[in-house]
């Protein structure tokens, strides 16, 4: 192995227009963006017309469906960029704002910060710093830096001051300790942020297809499954099928196959009683969902690559 030396260097030299050969390009490259932030994006277009103005991207959240406003700056921020952002996103009913720009003022980061603390959970604003380092005379590598995220904690106590249930509270304590756990073993590059919510995706490398966990504190059980949307069931499920044994083999255990037949989407998956209002239970079936979701993502996402489309 070999240290070599880069060099930081403007990313006009890349991209000299931002609106010409930024924007496209970071459309076709979509997923870099969508695995710094944990989600999985899908374009929904380019210079989206908003009254006078234009989204430089409009994409959507494959999981949530919800749409994402991506605006672009190759210099340093200003407040233009930043009431733009807004008003697409509210114009066209975003519930993700991502703001990337080369540079980021202070009072920039502060306002996307406060923005996050003091809006609803729904809505998520991400500041992300373009870097381009030159690693040789034809060859450069990009970085993507978060200055502002949207913070778990505050979301959770304005949640509580907005007398959210004891059920969503649990669960969002629950997701929080599994990403980080999950995380901690780096086995998948990717997750999600923790929501207060009944699942937690994890993504497996295919659009429409994914690890869907789930969190029932009514019926105090967890689980994992494949999760296959119904508009690509018939490309990926009928293949999977076909090797259940195999399949089922390399899980070391028996999953239920299409739990819900009379639904078009198609799920693989395995559920695991506990008590959930017992913090040592809790943490046993948090252990359990970490182990099984690793194996289950090192079996299908293997399983779902080789499936020639």
């Amino acid at each position: 192995m070999k240290l070599i030396k880069q060099k930081q260097i403007n990313p006009r030299k890349m991209w000299p227009n931002e609106a010409l050969n930024f924007t496209p390009w970071l459309a076709e490259n979509i997923t870099e963006l969508g695995e710094k932030i944990g989600m999985e994006l899908e374009v929904v277009g380019q210079e989206v017309q908003v009254g006078p103005y234009s989204a430089d991207i409009l994409a959507k959240d494959i999981d949530t469906e919800a749409y994402v406003v991506i605006e672009n700056q190759l210099e340093k921020t200003n407040h233009d960029h930043l009431g733009k952002s807004i008003t697409y996103a509210s114009a066209l009913g975003a519930k993700t704002i991502v703001w990337i720009a080369t540079d980021f003022t202070d009072e920039h980061k502060k306002a996307l910060d406060w923005l996050n603390d003091n809006t609803n959970e729904d809505l998520v604003f991400w500041g992300i710093q373009l870097e381009l380092w030159q690693i040789s005379e034809e060859t450069a590598s990009m970085r993507l830096n978060i200055v502002s995220r949207p913070s778990t904690n505050v979301k959770t106590i304005k949640s509580k001051s907005n007398n959210e249930s004891e059920s969503r509270n649990t669960q969002l304590e629950f997701w929080t300790k599994f990403r980080d756990k999950l995380q901690n073993t780096k086995k998948i590059p990717t997750l999600q942020t923790p929501k207060p919510r009944y699942w937690y995706d994890v993504r497996i490398g295919r659009s429409n297809i994914l690890l869907s966990n789930f969190c029932s504190t009514q019926k105090n059980i967890v689980g994992v499954r494949l999760y296959i949307r119904s508009n690509v069931v018939d490309m990926y499920y009928p293949a999977l099928l076909a090797k259940k044994e195999e399949i089922n083999n390399a899980l070391g255990c028996e999953p239920v196959w299409d739990a819900n037949p009379e639904a078009r989407d198609k799920t693989i998956g395995i559920s695991h009683d506990t008590d959930l209002t017992d913090p040592d239970k809790m943490e046993e079936a948090i252990n359990w969902l970490v182990q099984q979701t690793i194996c289950f993502y090192n079996v299908f996402s293997k399983e779902v690559k080789e499936i020639k489309i």
